[in-house]
């Protein structure tokens, strides 16, 4: 599949630069992802969409403030964001200059200097805390991030962070820290609309994918096959397999609440056993048109950019066409697009 076949044309006006005035007064798109038929609906609504019975699987992942600025020894400004720590104690990295970074570089963030330690072929290289040279800290631990990072907004969102996105950013049920983006389609849940599906008699499940550039990173090869995914670490523990477990036993309706919800679970699938495997791992599982889905067979996630890995998810879920027909249908209406934007439904 040619990547060019994921764009579609979006105003710059539709992509939501702050979340909805309040949490869940956000507009849904139910769209029957065999027929293509579709509702405008509210997000509120979706309790009622949910078939008693059926599982509704969320990412409980927390978003680090993992945007972090530091300077160089000449005094430069150099955008960091830092996606994970590494079993040497060392930082796996990006920056929004990487041509200019080499190794040995030293990068300064407060009180702690880095060098870099090893360059990647993927757009990212390892930053090591510094012993000596006037840095105060040789471990970097939530402190750290608390003190120096920033709410790594995505770069479609034109401003700064601001204090209402340290919450507004995170799921009202965010436990695990790891993320450096949301998991978006949890955004939209409050406690009210929880119970709300709680007493619809749907279960729930929750699973930990963190979030990292295999998600967020566009597609830049021409072919769909040709892109290479970066790895994400995901749990699922033994209680929450057995819940899914036993929705795939009973056949009932397994709802991915968020892409990476649905990679998480498709990823921990075992085919020789039928079931979900529990413990810790990492996927970098590229779900493509032509893919086989095991496990979930309904997706709650927001509106996604062009040439994504994630426009490409979804087309598998559906078809191309009914995906590029309901987002026409969702830019006529005026829907708000991607992270702090409108919701869709696929069933």
């Amino acid at each position: 599949m040619e990547t060019k076949d994921l764009y579609f044309d979006l105003p710059d006006e539709l992509i939501a630069q702050y979340p909805s005035d309040k949490r869940g007064g956000d507009r849904l798109l139910a769209v029957n992802r065999k027929t293509g038929e579709y509702r405008d609906l509210m997000f509120a609504d979706l309790p009622g969409l949910l078939e008693p019975g059926s599982l509704l699987v969320l990412n409980e992942s927390k978003v680090r403030k993992a945007r972090v600025f530091a300077y160089n020894r000449t005094g430069g400004k150099v955008e960091l964001l830092f996606l994970s720590p590494e079993s040497d104690g060392s930082w796996l990295v990006t920056s929004n200059r990487l041509k200019k970074r080499k190794m040995g570089e030293v990068l300064s963030v407060g009180d702690v200097d880095f060098e870099i330690v090893r360059m990647n072929d993927d757009g990212t290289f390892c930053l090591m805390p510094q012993c000596g040279s006037g840095s105060k800290r040789t471990v970097v631990d939530e402190g750290f991030f608390l003190e120096n990072g920033h709410v790594p907004l995505p770069p479609y969102i034109k401003r700064e962070d601001e204090f209402s996105d340290e919450s507004r950013y995170q799921t009202v049920y965010a436990r695990n820290l790891g993320s450096v983006a949301s998991p978006t389609a949890g955004l939209h849940y409050t406690e009210d609309i929880l119970d709300a599906i709680r007493k619809r008699g749907v279960e729930t499940a929750f699973v930990t994918l963190h979030v990292g550039m295999g998600t967020f990173l566009p597609v830049r090869t021409e072919r769909l096959e040709q892109h290479k995914m970066h790895r994400e670490s995901y749990e699922i523990s033994q209680e929450n397999a057995d819940r899914i477990n036993s929705a795939l036993a009973n056949k009932a309706p397994i709802i991915a609440s968020g892409t990476t919800s649905l990679r998480c679970i498709e990823s921990a699938f075992d085919c020789a056993s039928g079931k979900v495997r529990s413990g810790s791992s990492s996927t970098d599982i590229f779900i493509t048109p032509g893919y086989e889905f095991k496990v979930a067979n309904r997706l709650l996630t927001n509106f996604h950019t062009p040439y994504s890995t994630l426009m490409a998810l979804v087309s598998a879920f559906s078809s191309l066409e009914i995906v590029k027909s309901a987002y026409e249908h969702a830019v006529r209406e005026k829907y708000r697009f991607f992270s702090y934007g409108d919701a869709t439904y696929w069933y």
